[in-house]
């Protein structure tokens, strides 16, 4: 048996979709452990894309149990279609899929709350989904927030919506000057949505433990990446949940124990969706070059992602955060084309060399990267599946992220489809 969490090590979009339904393979439980509806996981398996939000890539696999933790916050609407499209692909979507009954809603306000503080921000705005995820978490730490289980109980419902709209239709009509929430048609509503999901409604942490006593494979899933964590990411330029390791053991009830590995999704090269400071950012042709050969553009909200170089100070943070045991390359092949490398080392900060990632967001966003190149491999690396087979140069670079960071690396992807991979060490 072995307990794996995947997530991602710089600020998400890492492929992570992909790599957690291929390493379902040899797992019998994918759990989902924070995030919302805003993150978007890729798989393409023969030539069907399929594009997840809030459930774990393990759905593909009908034999596999799927969770969505209590440290996901769950927009039911968005969830239910989610389900019925994969059904519509002829997918099961039954008694594998379970949900934590202390998993928090996201409400209508949540979404209205969202839209309107983002655009009241102008030029200073985070760049959020708009999608009520930073709000829904908001109410969960202030003690408001209304859960999955609350669904079961329309008096309990009822109660906590009537008592959260009070004030908030007040912010809405004279703060926003926009329209109040509609009471009894959001209670109409998610009483509709209650009746379609309750079947799914679980003690999840209880499921979990029982799992790991009766020496099941478990992978925990991460959403987002380590530099969008609420606590270690560059905030407020960040998620609303936590997203590095310890966010397995909270976002599902687990002891950290009970966590065999924590392996790293890392892009080849560097992206970030939204506003933050990005120190490694390419801001000539050849960054619009890499967005358009890497499809970097978001799989929920289509929305094009900034593109740059490794960067190991920051990826050294996301090590120590997380305690990696190993690493996972992805969109190596993407590079397959360049003359040149850049690697930043270091970054540069009124003329002084900064090795570790700045905690101080007016620093951070000063920096100038400090960088080292070695030569491209200029050859195709499109499928490639034996270590063998690669570049003298790709295996260099490969060699050089391990040998900086000291962590080994344990799968390359080298393409979208599922059986573009190099396996080097198995995770189970």
């Amino acid at each position: 048996m072995a307990n794996v969490v995947v997530l991602g090590a710089q600020w998400g979009d890492e492929g992570k979709g992909k790599i957690v339904d291929c390493l379902t393979e040899n797992a019998d439980v994918v759990a989902r452990f924070q995030g919302g509806h805003n993150a978007g996981h890729t798989v393409v398996i023969k030539d069907t894309q399929y594009i997840l939000h809030i459930i774990p890539s393990g759905i593909l696999h009908a034999d596999k149990l799927c969770l969505i933790g209590n440290g996901v916050v769950i927009e039911p609407g968005s969830l239910i279609n989610e389900i019925e499209e994969l059904r519509s692909y002829g997918l099961t979507v039954g008694d594998n899929l379970k949900i934590s009954k202390n998993a928090h809603l996201i409400m209508p306000h949540h979404i209205a709350l969202d839209q309107q503080r983002e655009a009241s921000k102008g030029k200073k705005k985070i760049g959020t989904t708009g999608r009520g995820i930073g709000p829904a978490y908001s109410d969960k730490i202030g003690r408001s927030g209304i859960r999955v289980v609350d669904l079961l109980s329309p008096e309990m419902f009822s109660e906590k919506l009537s008592s959260v709209l009070d004030e908030v239709n007040f912010l809405l009509s004279k703060r926003y000057k926009t329209d109040e929430i509609d009471e009894k048609k959001v209670f109409d509503d998610y009483m509709g949505y209650a009746e379609q999901i309750k079947g799914h409604i679980a003690d999840t942490d209880v499921i979990v433990d029982d799992m790991i006593k009766a020496g099941k494979n478990i992978l925990f899933e991460g959403a987002q990446g380590t530099l969008l964590d609420i606590d270690h990411g560059t905030y407020p330029f960040v998620t609303s949940s936590n997203a590095t390791a310890g966010g397995a053991c909270t976002g599902l009830g687990v002891g950290p124990n009970k966590i065999d590995a924590v392996l790293g999704v890392v892009k080849a090269y560097t992206t970030r969706v939204g506003g933050g400071p990005f120190p490694t950012e390419i801001h000539d042709d050849l960054g619009e070059k890499i967005r358009a050969k890497g499809g970097e553009y978001g799989a929920t909200t289509g929305r094009p992602r900034r593109c740059g170089w490794l960067d190991f100070v920051a990826l050294e943070h996301a090590v120590r955060l997380n305690g990696l045991t190993g690493l996972i390359i992805t969109k190596l092949d993407i590079l397959d084309e360049l003359d040149t490398i850049k690697m930043c080392v270091a970054y540069e900060y009124n003329g002084q060399r900064i090795e570790h990632f700045p905690k101080e967001l007016e620093v951070l966003e000063k920096c100038t990267p400090v960088y080292e190149e070695i030569s491209g491999w200029r050859d195709d690396t499109v499928g490639a599946t034996e270590f063998s087979s690669l570049p003298e140069k790709a295996v260099q670079y490969i060699r050089l992220i391990e040998e900086r960071l000291g962590v080994k690396v344990d799968l390359i992807s080298t393409g979208q489809k599922r059986d573009q991979l190099i396996r080097i060490r198995e995770a189970f």
